[in-house]
């Protein structure tokens, strides 16, 4: 397992949060279970050869356009500081970097980038800069979900020059309409993300 990474990579482990990854989280991922030990073994092996591990988390404030609530399509999930926030506690944490999307109400759904919910601007995150400042040229993605986040930052990796792979038993779909996740699998490998 060793060949995808070294000291230019980095694994991007995608919101394996415990509201989709857990059956009692508010939005949860059918079968995330499994995301966890394929997350842990890739953890291991990017560790292992000296590779960056970046966390991801969504991190919402109670109220945003994000939420059904208010106005978006979620039902209330991963707010800051709250369990349903935190990672699930059978991923294997390392001391390395987290990224947290949406602390200020923003949208989107990629590590990269989010955007303003009313005008649709778009900023990067600090992500980007991060992988540059450690000279990463690679970038395996796993995670949930599938046809939304992971997608999204594995798109946006191979738009910014990022040799992207993504672990395809590592994501799981939500599918708000059946076939979603292998639409998104599609679109990721029609836009240069490898498959493994």
């Amino acid at each position: 397992m060793n060949e995808r990474y070294d000291k230019s990579t980095a694994l991007l482990v995608v919101d394996v949060q415990n509201d989709f990854a857990d059956p009692d989280g508010t939005l949860y991922v059918r079968d995330a279970e499994s995301v966890i030990d394929v997350a842990n073994a890739e953890i291991e092996a990017a560790r292992s050869a000296g590779a960056m591990v970046v966390y991801t988390q969504d991190w919402h404030p109670p109220v945003t356009p994000h939420f059904a609530k208010d106005g978006g399509i979620w039902p209330v999930h991963c707010v800051h500081d709250t369990w349903g926030a935190e990672l699930h506690p059978r991923l294997k944490v390392v001391h390395d970097e987290r990224i947290r999307v949406g602390v200020g109400g923003e949208d989107g759904y990629s590590a990269f980038t989010v955007a303003d919910p009313v005008t649709r601007d778009t900023e990067p995150t600090a992500l980007d800069s991060m992988l540059r400042e450690r000279g990463i040229e690679r970038v395996v993605v796993l995670g949930l979900a599938t046809d939304y986040c992971v997608r999204a930052t594995a798109l946006d990796a191979v738009a910014l020059g990022y040799d992207t792979t993504l672990v395809v038993d590592g994501a799981r779909p939500v599918e708000l309409e059946p076939g979603d996740g292998q639409r998104a699998i599609d679109e990721m490998s029609a836009a240069g993300v490898a498959l493994v």
